[in-house]
C-alpha cells in the first residue's frame, strides 16, 4: 500500500480497498454497527497498521488498524491514540492489538 501523509488520506484509501466498518475497541471484542456487531480477538486478523505523528501535539498522535475476519466477511478501521486506554481490555484483544513493526 502507498504511504500517506494523513489519518484521512489513509482511512479513505482503506474504504476504497473495502474497509468500510468503523471499530470501536470495547473490554473483551471489537464492535461495529452500533453495537450491533461484535468481533472477538480470535475472529479477527489486522492486515495493515499506520502510525500517525502530531508535529507538536502529542494528542494528535494515533494509530490506525485496518482489520478484517474471514468468519464474518468484514473488513474495517479501528483509530485509536498512541496511549491507548487499556484498563479493563482482555489480555487476548489487547495482545492482537499490539505491533513489533
Amino acid at each position: 500500500m502507498q504511504a500517506y501523509d494523513t489519518l484521512s488520506e489513509t482511512m479513505e484509501a482503506l474504504r476504497q480497498e473495502g474497509y468500510v466498518e468503523d471499530f470501536n475497541l470495547r473490554e473483551d471484542c471489537l464492535e461495529c454497527r452500533e453495537g450491533q456487531f461484535k468481533v472477538f480477538a480470535d475472529e479477527f486478523k489486522i492486515d495493515e497498521f499506520f502510525r500517525f505523528e502530531g508535529p507538536t501535539d502529542p494528542a494528535d498522535e494515533a494509530v490506525l488498524y485496518a482489520i478484517s475476519s474471514e468468519n464474518h466477511q468484514i473488513k474495517g478501521l479501528l483509530v485509536s491514540g498512541y496511549g491507548m486506554y487499556t484498563e479493563g481490555v482482555t489480555n487476548d484483544l489487547l495482545a492482537k492489538l499490539q505491533f513489533d513493526k
